[in-house]
C-alpha cells in the first residue's frame, strides 16, 4: 500500500473512496515517497553467459522473484536443463540478495506429459512457455501444431495445475504484423480456453484493446495477463519519431495510442487479472543497431520508475502495489513478499548505456530523466 507522502505541513490522511479506508501519509519535508511490498517480475529474459552476468543485478536489486523465460540457444525444454540454468543464475547473483528465479520450460511439439510431471515435481519450474514457431527471439523451435501435437502435454498441465505462458501472436506472414495479437486471440486462444477450461493461462505482454477485453471476459483466476513498461508508456510512433528507433523495437510491437490507453485503463483500474511483467530483453548494442536489429527492450533498470509514472499520471498510485506486488503471486498461488521497497519522488537520469565485457546495452529511456527512484528497505 502507499505508505508515505511528502507534504509541507503536518501528517495527514487521504481517504480512498473506492476501498473505503484511510491511508496514513507521513511528512518528509518536500519529499514524496511510496512504500510498497517488494514486487516480482512475472516475465523476464536474463539470457546466459556474459549477458546474464551483466544484467541480472538490475532485476535482483528491485524484484523478489522473477519468471525466467526459456528461449535460449538451445532452448530450455527439459526440467534438467531448467535446473541447470537456475544454478547458473544463482552463481552470478550479487552477494546478499534474496532474488529467486522461477524457471519455465519451452513448449515444443515433442514435449511429453512425463516432462510436465517432472517439472512440477522439481519445485523450481513454475510455468511452460508457448512460443509459436518464428514469433520472436529464439522461437524457431516453438510450437507448429498446438492442437495436433501438444494436447497430451496440455492435459498434463491441467492435471499438475501448471500455467501456460503464451506469446500471443500468430506467425502467418499474410497477417498484418499489427493484427497478429488479435488474430491469435480469435483463432488460438479462445479455442484453447474452450478445449481446456481448467488450464491456467497467462497472456504475456498484452498490447491491444482486444487482449484487454479478452482477459477481462475470462473467469478470474483462470486467465491473466502481464503488462510491460513499454506498452504502458509508448505507442507505435515511438518506433519512428526522429528516425528509426531500434531500441524501442520489441515483439509484440508497440501499437496505436488507443490500444495503449486501453491497457493503462485496465491496469490502473485495480483489476486483479493484470500484473507486472517487464519482458526486459537485453541485446548487445550492435545487435540492436544493425541491418536486421533484434527485438527486445532492456527495461530492468527503469521498470519500476516507469510503472510509477504511469500510475501517477492516471491518478492511481493507490492501485500500484496490487499490480506490482499482489496480483502476480496470488495468480500463481505463491505467498506475497513481506520485504518493502520505497519509491522516492526524486529526479534521476538514466544512463546512456551499460558496459560489459563484450560490448554495451542500451536501456529503455536512455539519457532521459525519470521521477521515481526505487530503493529496497
Amino acid at each position: 500500500m502507499i505508505k508515505t507522502w511528502a507534504l509541507p505541513s503536518n501528517p495527514s490522511r487521504l481517504y480512498n473512496s473506492n476501498q473505503r479506508i484511510f491511508k496514513q501519509f507521513k511528512v518528509h519535508g518536500v519529499r514524496m515517497e511510496l512504500s510498497i511490498a517488494q514486487p516480482d517480475d512475472w516475465h523476464l529474459h536474463l539470457r546466459d553467459g556474459e549477458l546474464l552476468e551483466a544484467v541480472v543485478s538490475h532485476s535482483a536489486k528491485q524484484f523478489g522473484r522473477a519468471i525466467i523465460m526459456p528461449n535460449l540457444r538451445p532452448p530450455i525444454t527439459t526440467t534438467a536443463a531448467a535446473v541447470e540454468y537456475r544454478e547458473s543464475i544463482l552463481k552470478v547473483l550479487p552477494q546478499n540478495t534474496d532474488f529467486t528465479p522461477l524457471m519455465t520450460l519451452y513448449l515444443t511439439d515433442k514435449t511429453t506429459p512425463h516432462e510436465i510431471k517432472l517439472a512440477r515435481e522439481s519445485g523450481v519450474v513454475y510455468g511452460v512457455k508457448l512460443y509459436p514457431a518464428g514469433a520472436t527471439t529464439n522461437s524457431q523451435d516453438g510450437v507448429t501444431d498446438l492442437f495436433g501435437k501438444c494436447v497430451p502435454a496440455l492435459e498434463e498441465m491441467v492435471n499438475q495445475n501448471m500455467p501456460l505462458l503464451v506469446h500471443g501472436e500468430v506467425t502467418d506472414p499474410a497477417i498484418d504484423i499489427f493484427d497478429r495479437e488479435k488474430v491469435f486471440i480469435d483463432t488460438v486462444l479462445k479455442p484453447l480456453i474452450q478445449k481446456f477450461p481448467k488450464l491456467k493461462v497467462v497472456m504475456e505482454h498484452v498490447t491491444t484493446m482486444d487482449a484487454v477485453n479478452f482477459v477481462k471476459s475470462c473467469d478470474e483466476g483462470s486467465v491473466a495477463a502481464t503488462v510491460t513498461p513499454q506498452h504502458l508508456l509508448l505507442n507505435r510512433n515511438s518506433l519512428f519519431q526522429g528516425g528509426l528507433q531500434p531500441h524501442n523495437y520489441c515483439l509484440p510491437l508497440l501499437k496505436r495510442e488507443t490500444h495503449r490507453q486501453a491497457i493503462v485503463a485496465a491496469v490502473t483500474s485495480g483489476n486483479k487479472r493484470f500484473f507486472l511483467g517487464t519482458d526486459s530483453a537485453p541485446h548487445e548494442r550492435q545487435r540492436k543497431e544493425s541491418v536486421c536489429g533484434c527485438a527486445g527492450i532492456f527495461n530492468a533498470p527503469v521498470a519500476l520508475s516507469v510503472y510509477a509514472k504511469v500510475f501517477e499520471e492516471a491518478g492511481a498510485l493507490d492501485k500500484l502495489e496490487a499490480f506490482t506486488s499482489f496480483n502476480g503471486p496470488d495468480f500463481y498461488g505463491l505467498p506475497r513478499n513481506t520485504r518493502k521497497i520505497t519509491l522516492q519522488k526524486k529526479t534521476w537520469k538514466v544512463p546512456e548505456s551499460y558496459s560489459y565485457a563484450s560490448g554495451s546495452i542500451v536501456p529503455m529511456s536512455a539519457g532521459e530523466s525519470l521521477q521515481w527512484l526505487p530503493q529496497l528497505v
